[in-house]
């Protein structure tokens, strides 16, 4: 069976080439894992590389005495993992307070925040997993940092509201271009044609309640094209529903939600798929041997008949129900 290997994950791959450490090197096989299709076809391929990250992991134990799990490396959550980061002092941990109610500690002085911490933002019936990260400064780039973030599904620039964010901003951007990292408002799906490197991202304006809108009008006229700027505030939720639409427009996925015969569908849990994922998709999901066993779907959703037939190759759309008949 062929492996149908994606762009994502052959992006993936060269990162993995191309990594210039193990902390590097880690951080690819993780999201080689995550975007690899799980089908027969690549089940050999799966287990390879559970096999070298197995190795890794084994070889950054045995470096040092008493040496635990390294905290940068982050196994994704729910239907996307967001990572903030940005000079001290931005609110990341309060916007990770506001949003997923994590017990992170927020104070006024810099250098709050010392290891990754995540948490899980429920709207709308799914969950981000959103990963506040240690400070960065022109002087300092916490070592492990770039390889939580080259893992991520969407980065998130967190600067200041105000005279500050701009410059906050220009400094770790060239800090990412010095490291090989680019980013891009861009859904994961549109990445095969940009450069190796590129993640989707977005520059998040934190504070404007302590400012008027002048400064997002700077930043909006520097980086259009490049990046969205969203003004938020922590403290006031303003702008927080804008930043959850915008960062699962750039996850390009969709909810799909299950839903067995003569039963009502369940609401409450969906799957969350790739854009263009389809039935068989869905169904290997559900179980690795219902593709080739499933002889069609029902399926409810947009412009559809409610309860239509649909051959496993339907591509499906956003909160679409799916009834599936062996």
């Amino acid at each position: 069976m062929p492996a149908n290997l994606t762009p994502e994950y052959e992006r993936a791959e060269r990162r993995y080439r191309e990594a210039l450490d193990d902390a590097e090197r880690m951080a690819a096989l993780q999201e080689m894992l995550a975007v690899i299709p799980k089908h027969k076809g690549t089940e050999k391929l799966q287990a390879e590389l559970k096999r070298r990250l197995s190795q890794l992991r084994r070889a950054e134990q045995k470096a040092g005495p008493g040496k635990g799990p390294d905290p940068f490396h982050l196994p994704k959550h729910g239907a996307g993992q967001v990572v903030l980061a940005g000079p001290p002092n931005t609110g990341k941990s309060s916007l990770l307070a506001a949003t997923t109610h994590a017990p992170v500690r927020v104070a006024d002085f810099p250098f709050t925040t010392v290891v990754p911490q995540p948490g899980m933002w429920l709207r709308e019936d799914v969950q981000l997993e959103l990963v506040d990260t240690p400070p960065l400064t022109a002087d300092h780039v916490p070592a492990g940092l770039m390889g939580t973030l080259r893992n991520a599904d969407v980065v998130g620039l967190v600067v200041e509201a105000g005279d500050a964010g701009l410059e906050q901003a220009e400094t770790v951007l060239e800090l990412f271009r010095e490291r090989g990292l680019m980013l891009r408002s861009v859904p994961r799906s549109a990445l095969a044609a940009l450069p190796t490197g590129t993640r989707p991202g977005l520059l998040v304006v934190n504070k404007t309640d302590l400012t008027g809108g002048q400064a997002l009008d700077v930043l909006r006229d520097l980086y259009a094209g490049q990046l969205d700027v969203l003004g938020v505030s922590a403290r006031t939720g303003e702008g927080l529903d804008a930043l959850f639409r915008r960062l699962w427009e750039l996850l390009a996925v969709v909810r799909v939600y299950s839903k067995e015969p003569g039963k009502a569908p369940d609401m409450n849990r969906p799957f969350t798929l790739p854009e263009g994922a389809t039935v068989a998709d869905l169904a290997r999901h559900i179980h690795r041997d219902l593709p080739d066993t499933m002889r069609f779907a029902r399926l409810w959703g947009h412009s559809r008949f409610p309860g239509q037939a649909v051959p496993k190759t339907e591509v499906l759309r956003d909160r679409d129900i799916v009834e599936i008949h062996g």
